[in-house]
């Protein structure tokens, strides 16, 4: 029986937007099997539900360098303990409520309306944690300014859209070491439960004690009443447990469920945990808070870019910024993830124009004041939901859209709200390791180096110099080796090594080589592998080969020029 999703379904496909977005029906050569409108927007949904807990995480990562606060205080150099700053420290995590949400709507939009990926994007974990704590600092005391900061992001986004249009950001994804990929897969998540605190003598220990147990002069650092502050242990059982119990049983949006659950706990006035205390600062707190739906324009972040190039150090967090973001994997292996990339060159449909919504994204984000904007994990959950074309990243920019009126409910939502999710989102971004070749000790080392110093120095940059430089050293002395003697003396597990090659196919995206009448004869120079995932798929056995039913059409049975 043809119900009204149908009906709805088949209009879509047979229109023009059917057809730009290759559903399944619309008459296009190369629509999208599987790919219904309906389905679409529930891909999106469930994609926003799922990442929807940035728009909090990233306004409190980025609002801990303090932004474009000053302190003035000799005696505390970053302003603890100082009310006033801490105040205006506040007022820049409210706009940056709003600048994540905007920047999360127009990348996903654009994303989804010229790329035709079912990704989600907005300013990414990670990057947001190097450039608060590694570049800014904690209150502004790292190597520049919040401003300045800025400014580097924004020249990084341009020469980011100059390398996508010339290809060779796209090139240089996919000839790093597979290894070395998923090492960096893992990322950083700082967590605000406050379980890990200061310790004098180990220099970390035991946290989770009131703000009245701290040493003196010395926040954070425990004297006693260690793990007794009631907010930590709301967000362990609520913010933490809870949600990864709502995760076991597949319920959607666990994540966003767990932080809003905390939160409401936390917002009423006379209780422990409450997030407004009966204080200046907690009565500020508390009347924006009851403005419930509101907006205004950015006041603290809104281009406030300090075009300082001729300081030194503004060019180390440009270059550094940019080989983080180079390495930045995510896009990819989103796209492989839909089924949208060619197993023979390795490059995926549209990666040109998804490229280039990156890196102007990142530009534009630098003008409202946040860090870098990528591809979003979490797009797996709208993928494993059915999910094929960029209709579900523009209903996930469309819900972000929505949630900038919204301002004061999410940046209301306390740190041990987002502490457990933090947690959550940290173990999601590890589980690449286990498919680092840890059989071969020449692949293995290096990425272990690259996992084990990130979070040692806090630093993504130092892990990923680390794990190229030790990569290299240690693969090409063998290599050489192998080379001079004719294959006569190898490692004796030589076999089990990662294979390293130059994937096939031109260095140059397909409009270049149109215009230089050099483009291959396939259509978009690019043979797709396409599979259906299961309805209910979970991202791992959603990565595996799995299609309905057991049938699959393989890339040779509709190309078989292929080869």
């Amino acid at each position: 029986m043809v119900n009204f999703a149908d009906r709805l379904n088949a209009q879509v496909a047979f229109s023009p937007i059917g057809r730009w977005f290759r559903l399944e029906g619309s008459g296009h050569p190369k629509e999208r099997i599987g790919s219904r409108f309906v389905t679409e927007i529930r891909a999106g949904l469930t994609t926003w539900a799922a990442m929807a807990y940035i728009i909090s995480v990233n306004a409190s990562i980025v609002s801990d360098s303090g932004g474009t606060c000053v302190c003035t205080n000799a005696t505390d150099p970053s302003c603890t303990n100082d009310t006033t700053y801490l105040a205006c420290v506040n007022d820049v995590r409210n706009d940056l409520i709003i600048s994540t949400a905007a920047m999360a709507a127009l990348s996903s939009v654009l994303m989804g309306l010229f790329a035709n990926l079912p990704v989600g994007m907005a300013p990414g974990l990670g990057l947001n944690a190097y450039f608060a704590y590694s570049i800014v600092g904690f209150h502004g005391t790292g190597m520049v300014t919040y401003q300045e900061a800025l400014a580097a992001v924004f020249l990084e986004g341009w020469i980011f859209l100059a390398l996508s249009l010339l290809g060779l950001r796209q090139w240089l994804v996919r000839i790093i070491p597979e290894s070395l990929v998923l090492a960096v897969g893992a990322g950083i998540a700082p967590s605000g439960l406050g379980v890990i605190g200061g310790d004098t003598t180990n220099f970390v220990g035991l946290g989770g004690c009131t703000a009245d147990n701290y040493i003196a002069n010395l926040p954070y650092y425990c004297e006693h009443g260690q793990l007794r502050n009631p907010t930590m242990w709301l967000g362990i059982f609520l913010g933490g447990i809870l949600t990864v119990l709502l995760m076991l049983y597949r319920v959607r949006g666990a994540i966003l469920i767990g932080i809003f659950l905390v939160s409401i706990i936390s917002w009423p006035r006379p209780t422990a945990v409450t997030y407004f205390p009966h204080t200046d600062a907690g009565d500020a707190l508390f009347d924006f808070f009851k403005q419930v739906v509101t907006f205004h324009p950015l006041h603290k972040v809104g281009n406030v870019i300090d075009y300082n190039y001729r300081n030194p150090r503004v060019w180390y967090a440009l270059v550094t910024f940019l080989y983080v973001d180079i390495l930045g994997t995510t896009l990819y292996s989103m796209a492989k993830f839909a089924g949208l990339r060619d197993p023979v060159t390795l490059d995926f449909e549209g990666s040109t124009a998804a490229y280039c919504v990156d890196a102007f994204s990142i530009s534009m984000g630098a003008l409202v004041g946040t860090s870098p904007v990528t591809a979003f994990i979490e797009s797996a959950t709208g993928i494993s939901e059915g999910g094929k074309t960029g209709i579900t990243a523009i209903v996930v920019g469309l819900a972000f859209f929505v949630s900038i009126f919204f301002a004061p409910i999410f940046a209301s939502i306390p740190g041990w709200a987002t502490g457990g999710a933090l947690i959550i989102v940290g173990s999601l971004m590890i589980r690449n390791v286990r498919e680092i070749n840890w059989d071969y000790i020449g692949d293995a080392v290096p990425a272990f180096i690259t996992l084990i110093i990130i979070p040692l120095s806090y630093n993504i940059a130092y892990g990923l110099i680390a794990g190229i430089l030790s990569y290299l050293a240690i693969n090409f002395i063998p290599w050489a080796i192998r080379k001079l003697t004719h294959d006569r003396i190898v490692p004796p597990n030589y076999d089990a090594s990662e294979e390293w090659t130059i994937p096939p196919g031109s260095i140059f995206p397909l409009w270049l080589l149109k215009a230089t009448g050099r483009a291959p004869p396939t259509e978009e120079g690019l043979v797709l592998e396409e599979r259906y995932v299961p309805r209910h798929a979970s991202i791992d056995t959603a990565s595996q080969d799995h299609v309905n039913g057991g049938r699959s059409i393989s890339t040779l049975e509709k190309h078989p020029d292929a080869i």
